[in-house]
């Protein structure tokens, strides 16, 4: 038999195989119309709850002020992470630039293949520098940091104690590992004790908790002066140092050994972009070069809390740049922070599942880039808000 005789006799055998009867083929609309109904309904209860978060669209550059589409004129921003105000910071998006045009736009690659260039290892040195630590490992984001930390730091003989209200990232982190999981309420030191005190007999113990405070800006172990006593730190490039992406964990040189060679977010994620690095490593520099940027935001967080307190509102935290307006009810934050848009501020209602349910919020965060002039706005914004929902008097 000749081969394309042959070739036709067996595809005609197969492609009945293949093709989908008219049975089948109605079974699966039908799951799929019955997963898009459960999808639908989930979607609706959403809505229905006042949680739903839609996604504003900016349409300039990121800084204090931005603009907004839908709404005319400049808006002033008090909702980014941008601490620093580095996000646009001329030297920072320069750097980035440069980096682009010399090392390309990625790598295409996992660092321990083809990676590693030499400006991911001077950033990882600087960061070191910066937490006084002995050593850094990149990730692609500080979400990638902790879900690759405790898995192979802890296992089944160890504990791992968690602030109650710790970022979902670290949540997440810890659920991947086989320690035993305890959880104090947040910033109960006695409570801690107690938990501490139930893990006594574990081989190691490890306290979990976050922030990015301190007169230098390395954090809540500068702010509390014990960073001697705190031996590992996860953070983020994403927020105050560029804003762009990327995240790390500094620590002693064989934790980040190994790492390197057991983290599967750092094994199986590509490495951090060049400009992003390189954006990053100028903010870092910026940072060692002088404290006056992080002591500019502390003056003006506490200008902004001294003002919104007085006012009536009840602002949670103490002396932290983020400053959350507490309402309790999620409709209502999700109602106000539109009506401070329309009054020209950027803000932004938070609701579960991002804070736990009945601790809804707008979430307002101060940075260095913001002048007096722009908090006072902001602060006379909230009180002509805040006594139209009946949140002040």
């Amino acid at each position: 038999m000749p081969l394309r005789s042959a070739v036709r006799v067996i595809s005609t055998p197969l492609r009945a195989v293949l093709r989908p009867s008219a049975t089948n083929s109605c079974r699966g609309y039908a799951a799929v119309a019955e997963a898009r109904s459960v999808l639908e309904h989930e979607l609706d209860s959403i809505r229905a709850a006042g949680t739903w978060k839609g996604e504003r669209v900016i349409t300039s550059k990121q800084g204090p002020h931005i603009y907004v589409d839908g709404s005319r004129g400049d808006i002033l921003n008090f909702c980014a992470n941008n601490y620093l105000g580095l996000s646009s910071h001329p030297e920072v998006v320069k750097a980035g630039i440069e980096a682009l045009q010399k090392y390309g736009a990625g790598l295409s690659s996992v660092r321990f293949i083809c990676g590693t260039q030499d400006i991911h290892k001077d950033l990882e040195k600087k960061l070191a520098q910066f937490h006084e630590r002995e050593d850094c490992i990149l990730y692609a984001s500080c979400f990638d940091a902790n879900a690759g930390l405790f898995e192979v730091l802890l296992g089944p003989d160890d504990a791992v104690l968690s602030d109650e209200l710790n970022h979902a990232s670290i949540i997440d982190g810890i659920r991947l590992c086989r320690a035993k999981r305890m959880r104090y309420k947040h910033m109960d030191l006695k409570d801690l004790e107690v938990k501490l005190k139930e893990a006594q007999s574990s081989r190691m113990r490890l306290v979990v908790t976050d922030g990015f405070l301190g007169p230098r800006g390395r954090g809540t172990d500068e702010l509390l002066g014990v960073m001697d006593r705190v031996h590992i730190v996860n953070s983020t490039l994403g927020k105050a140092l560029g804003g762009a992406a990327g995240g790390y964990t500094v620590g002693p040189k064989p934790l980040i050994d190994l790492l390197r060679q057991r983290s599967r977010p750092y094994l199986f994620s590509n490495s951090l972009p060049p400009p992003v690095v390189a954006c990053a490593t100028r903010a870092v520099d910026l940072l060692l070069a002088s404290n006056e940027i992080a002591q500019s935001m502390a003056a003006k967080t506490m200008r902004f809390r001294n003002a919104m307190t007085q006012a009536g509102f009840t602002i949670s935290g103490a002396a932290h740049p983020i400053c959350p307006v507490m309402l309790g009810d999620a409709r209502l934050a999700s109602l106000m922070a539109d009506d401070m848009l329309k009054l020209g501020v950027y803000v932004i209602g938070f609701s579960f599942p991002v804070v736990p349910k009945g601790k809804a919020r707008i979430r307002v965060q101060i940075s260095a880039a913001h002048t007096d002039e722009d908090i006072d706005r902001t602060v006379n914004a909230f009180i002509q808000t805040g006594r139209k929902h009946g949140v002040i008097s």
